[in-house]
């Protein structure tokens, strides 16, 4: 059996976290996820899309994550019922996700004490020798720097170099 589930999309509310009675984290959000067609007025529409993920990561979530944050969701889709107040029960379906991936840098990060960016989805802490983009490693490159630059010198270039 398969289940697996892959989103791109905006959180349209900022995150909620919760801690269950034995201390586990988990948050709560809904995603945004743009289709790829367009109705009769030509306009996008959407789907809100439950999402729920646990401990370290929802914790992560909560604190870097806000509304209108571009994320990236894998997991898989859960459906569970209870019976609410009236007596009725009520089926809910959302994805619980195993991974969120940050997919933007962070404007407001480091007034909250975060440098802004991440790697690999995981946000660093401000001053952090850990974040990628500040390291004078040769094996990292800064990620506003092009490779490719043009610096003004002729390319040395054959046809039997090119692969088409």
């Amino acid at each position: 059996m398969i289940n697996r589930v892959i989103l791109v999309g905006r959180l349209t509310k900022d995150p909620e976290l919760r801690y269950t009675p034995n201390g586990v984290a988990v948050a709560t959000f809904t995603l945004a996820v743009n289709r790829t067609y367009t109705n009769q007025q030509g306009e996008r529409e959407a789907d809100f899309i439950n999402c729920v993920v646990w401990r370290r990561q929802a914790e992560n979530v909560a604190n870097y994550l806000k509304k209108g944050s571009l994320a990236g969701v894998e997991g898989r889709l859960q459906t569970r019922s209870y019976e609410n107040q009236e007596g009725r029960r009520v089926y809910v379906t959302e994805v619980v996700a195993d991974s969120v991936q940050f997919l933007e840098p962070r404007s407001s990060g480091e007034q909250r004490g975060m440098a802004s960016g991440s790697y690999y989805g995981e946000p660093f802490p401000f001053g952090s020798n850990q974040n990628p983009h500040h390291t004078n490693d040769p094996g990292f490159s800064r990620i506003d720097e092009d490779p490719f630059a043009n610096d003004g010198q002729p390319i040395d270039i054959s046809d039997d170099d090119l692969p088409f």
